[in-house]
């Protein structure tokens, strides 16, 4: 049998979207995992999800609120106070040995044939977004695999580049053909912000090179009362309502 990935990205600490993404994996035939980071941030289980993603045993890259609570070199002073007070509180839910695990995490992860990534494979550290194509454009520059998954914006989206140039795709189950570059972000499991609350991520077959997004249901009222009780920003939990 064939290996069947599942690509989770933006957990953001939602263990209640998590966990039903999870069981449809289960559902579905996933034998394998990557995930394309922010494992935590904005919601209320940072501990929880990262327990959860370090038992999975899957490569995992390093996105921008892992790298913002990890690291002494980033200057809360500098962001949105909203934004600041998340990135402290979460540093004191974890421990030394879980702050280092964040803080090891690799930008790029390239290995069977695919590559993930947080943000872009031009400059994976400075955590830039890909909107449109000419964004796009300048990833597949540095893209050495013909697959790449990532996250960062919280929107799924297809980019395909072939010999006529680089196209949008909106999110839909697709069968890669040869000879074309695929830079897929997966959506995000713990936040949302397209306009559809559901949780999301990626399954992809490798053996018959299908690519199939998954739009799951979750407990919004739960993960939202985590975190009022935790004392965050009321509007991390309004967002959630929306998908935005």
């Amino acid at each position: 049998m064939g290996k069947v990935f599942a690509i989770l990205g933006d957990i953001h600490a939602n263990i209640d979207a998590l966990n039903v993404v999870l069981d449809d994996c289960r559902s579905q035939g996933v034998t394998d995992f990557l995930c394309t980071g922010d494992v935590i941030g904005y919601n209320a289980a940072p501990r929880e999800c990262m327990n959860i993603i370090r038992e999975l045993g899957c490569p995992v890259v390093k996105g921008n609120h892992d790298h913002y609570v990890s690291s002494d070199a980033v200057n809360l002073e500098d962001f949105q106070p909203h934004a600041a007070m998340v990135i402290q509180w979460t540093r004191e839910q974890l421990d030394a040995g879980e702050l280092r695990w964040l803080a090891d995490l690799p930008f790029t992860v390239t290995a069977m044939g695919m590559t993930i990534v947080h943000s872009t494979n031009d400059r994976p550290g400075n955590f830039g977004y890909v909107f449109d194509n000419l964004q796009a454009e300048a990833n597949f520059i540095h893209q050495k695999t013909p697959l790449c998954f990532h996250g960062h914006t919280h929107c799924p989206m297809i980019y395909e580049k072939s010999m006529t140039g680089v196209w949008r795709i909106d999110p839909q189950d697709i069968k890669l053909p040869p000879g074309k570059k695929y830079f897929i972000n997966v959506g995000s499991v713990g936040q949302p912000r397209d306009g559809d609350p559901r949780a999301t991520y990626v399954i992809y077959d490798a053996a018959s090179r299908v690519v199939k997004f998954r739009r799951l249901e979750y407990d919004i009222q739960a993960a939202q009362e985590r975190i009022r009780a935790a004392g965050l920003p009321p509007r991390l939990a309004e967002r959630l309502q929306f998908g935005q």
